[in-house]
């Protein structure tokens, strides 16, 4: 109601993100009110009749969630997981000038890392291009069954903890409703006022020095207005208002306590008798967009504006052989990036995240083309740092995870780029995000979106300086586990095969991909049209790597840029050793691509299957991951039993690169070896291909332990092809 005040009187352009997940029945009813519900779901009519069916399919089976869930008209951030409800807001309000976002802030939620963390993204926010965020922080005073901490420290130190963040904090606190509203109306306003202000002195004086932002603490009982005695007990301004304050209405006097509750609300003042939402007041609502249920920023596929694409062809590294050169992946990524960045600079509608790591993760190109967000101080040794930055770093996976989701939701695009072993750290959001567009799929109004894009580079096989913590590649799992429609993971194995599959990434709608690539020095495979080629396929027959590929005694495998290494040092080990051995060599690009086309749009028949596979020839998988996706991936394969996979195994330590795969059994020796022991005519020479593993293994050890580095042999290979 007063936001709609705030919308009539000042034509503000205004969405909503409710923290409190709690809430949806609350913008459930809103945005029936103001009209957008009943036109978003004609069924749902404005009379007795609708009211009853809005009410009979709220939390009901196959009814509506209790949350501001995606059906709920108006919604960016279902709050059902709390932490997020800022960073969304902060997401949806960059590159959007005009754009106001009011955001409930809800104390128990306000406890959460995330959501503290949150607060300093108006370091971020320009108010010369940027729209403004209107944090209100509802202090009702307790969670489930504890109070809350913002709740039970003084005025005085809350009011310092947010000038420390860099707000304003305007007060507006009581309990008698009538009171409250007028003081919430005046504080409105005048944050309103000073939103104006901030912005047009911004964009008229040019002043870039951060200002400081107003924000609501709004304190309130909590189950304010609600039952205050139950069976006994005090449950308003308790604990025990928390979501369903009246339960088991068998018990005598309940349902007498749930109509009195009811009927203190004079619905008999607000209804006709048709169960019609009186004209007078329902004219008191916003119009048209205005309304926040019908705001297309709040659908943000309706606005959403295809990028203006380089052609990625532009940046191919060149590969006359295979093999003939090493370059970084990330770097040439990088460059063509950073064409992204310039092509779309006039409609701002493209954005690069990361928690302090684009240049660490060789992205540093794009700083030609935009620096780095930053709005507060700047040093004199401080580079690339920009109020008009377009680049976003800081060193919380949450906010650059949070601030892209609202980005990419208000009809944006943008890609989050991180070491690959501590995106773990927003393993819970990536879920809520594969769920709001699962989910979306699926309701016919809700326009698509930009995809998420990721890139997971510093990755589990070339983390040996920084060691242990830094080895994880088990975010592939977590994704893996998502629905087919949503997902999906590629593995590219050189530069050409990365830009290929980052243009596909970035032109695509609706989904999550993942994309995992090294950023050291690494051998280059494909030229570019190859590259195209195998990844529009997903996987394929490297035939330049095998011999005797038509009827081969073993099928080596691989997915990712190390891995992918190791198989084709593992082919020349085997050349060595048996030169009349048949080899045929597969690379994986789409790792969704194993899985059955029943499962995953990208999945192969069984009939492309068996041709890169087999039916019945030993498999030498060599794979980025931990070796059980693979497995789960490809169960239902006439050749699954003759799959051997060597992947990531958790092992790990500060070692040589090399070493690593050593310790978990996907170096090239292993692999070699795997493929005699499983070539069955190959039976007489595994006890000497045993010894020779051993043999060379020790070497390697002792050579690594006394130098710190690899052996020359390993340092200086390089692809040769069969003679």
């Amino acid at each position: 109601m007063h936001l709609n005040r705030l919308i009539t009187e000042q034509d503000v352009d205004m969405i909503y993100v409710i923290g409190p997940g709690h809430g949806g029945p609350g913008l459930v009813a809103h945005t029936y009110l103001e009209g957008s519900y009943t036109e978003t779901y004609p069924h749902i009519e404005r009379n007795r009749d609708g009211m009853r069916q809005l009410f009979r399919q709220f939390s009901w089976p196959y009814g509506v969630p209790s949350h501001v869930a995606p059906e709920t008209p108006g919604s960016i951030h279902e709050g059902g997981e709390l932490g997020y409800s800022l960073s969304h807001a902060f997401g949806a309000a960059f590159d959007n000038p005009d754009l106001v976002v009011a955001c409930i802030v809800g104390d128990g939620e306000a406890e959460t890392g995330a959501l503290a963390t949150s607060w300093h993204s108006n370091k971020f926010l320009n108010p010369a291009r940027d729209g403004a965020v209107l944090p209100i922080l509802h202090l009702n005073g307790f969670k489930i069954a504890n109070p809350t901490l913002l709740a039970r420290i003084g005025k005085d130190e809350l009011t310092d903890l947010m000038h420390g963040y860099g707000y304003e904090p305007h007060f507006v606190e009581g309990h008698e409703p009538m009171k409250m509203h007028q003081a919430l109306a005046a504080s409105l306003d005048t944050c309103m006022a000073r939103i104006r202000s901030i912005q047009k002195e911004a964009r008229q004086s040019g002043n870039t020095t951060r200002p400081r932002w107003p924000m609501i603490v709004f304190r309130t009982p909590k189950g304010w207005t609600g039952p205050k005695v139950v069976d006994g007990k005090p449950v308003e301004g308790t604990w025990r208002a928390h979501q369903v304050p009246i339960t088991d209405f068998d018990k005598p006097g309940h349902l007498q306590i749930l109509e009195d509750w009811l009927r203190s609300y004079r619905h008999e003042e607000l209804f006709d008798e048709h169960g019609k939402f009186l004209d007078e007041l329902a004219a008191l609502a916003p119009t048209g967009r205005r309304r926040m249920g019908a705001n297309p920023h709040a659908n943000g596929g309706l606005l959403l504006k295809p990028l203006e694409m380089p052609h990625f062809r532009d940046f191919a590294e060149e590969v006359k052989s295979p093999g003939d050169h090493k370059a970084e992946a990330t770097r040439v990524l990088g460059k063509f990036l950073r064409e992204v960045m310039r092509k779309n600079m006039a409609t701002a509608n493209f954005r690069l995240f990361g928690p302090d790591e684009t240049a660490s993760n060789r992205l540093e190109a794009v700083y030609e083309a935009s620096g780095k967000a930053w709005m507060a101080e700047v040093e004199e040794v401080d580079e690339n740092l920009s109020p008009d930055g377009r680049v976003m770093e800081v060193l919380s996976e949450h906010q650059c995870q949070g601030w892209l989701e609202g980005y990419l939701l208000t009809g944006r695009h943008g890609l989050f780029s991180c070491y690959e072993a501590f995106i773990h750290i927003i393993d819970s959001m990536f879920n809520q995000h594969a769920k709001w567009l699962k989910t979306t799929r699926t309701i016919a109004w809700r326009a698509p979106v930009a995809s998420l894009n990721y890139l997971l580079t510093s990755h589990v096989w070339h983390q040996d300086h920084n060691g242990f913590s830094h080895q994880d590649p088990g975010f592939i799992d977590h994704v893996a586990n998502k629905k087919s429609e949503v997902v999906r993971i590629y593995l590219p194995p050189d530069a050409n095969c990365l830009l290929s599959v980052a243009d596909h990434c970035l032109r695509s709608r609706q989904y999550v991909n993942l994309i995992i690539a090294g950023k050291q020095p690494d051998w280059q495979w494909l030229a570019m049209d190859e590259a195209v080629r195998h990844c529009a396929a997903g996987a394929g027959i490297w035939s330049w790597a095998g011999q005797g590929e038509d009827d081969p005694d073993v099928v080596m495998a691989c997915a990712g840029d190390a891995p992918t290494v190791e198989t084709l040092a593992a082919v020349m080990l085997l050349r060595d050793f048996e030169p009349d051995i048949r080899i045929r060599v597969v690379n994986v690009v789409d790792l969704m691509s194993l899985e059955p086309n029943e499962e995953h749009p990208h999945g192969m028949d069984d009939d492309q299957f068996d041709e890169l596979f087999t039916r019945d020839r030993p498999v030498i998988f060599a794979f980025h991951g931990y070796p059980g996706v693979v497995h789960k991936l490809t169960y239902r394969r006439h050749n699954h039993d003759n799959i051997h996979v060597r992947g990531y195994k958790e092992e790990g330590t500060t070692t040589t690169a090399f070493d690593m795969m050593v310790l978990n059994n996907l170096d090239r020796f292993q692999l070699a070896l795997d493929a005699i022991n499983r070539i069955p005519r190959f039976e007489h020479l595994r006890q000497s291909a045993a010894h020779d593993y051993w043999t060379g293994i020790e070497k390697h050890r002792l050579y690594v332990s006394e130098h710190g580095r690899d052996m020359p042999g390993i340092r200086d290979w390089q692809w040769k092809g069969a003679k």
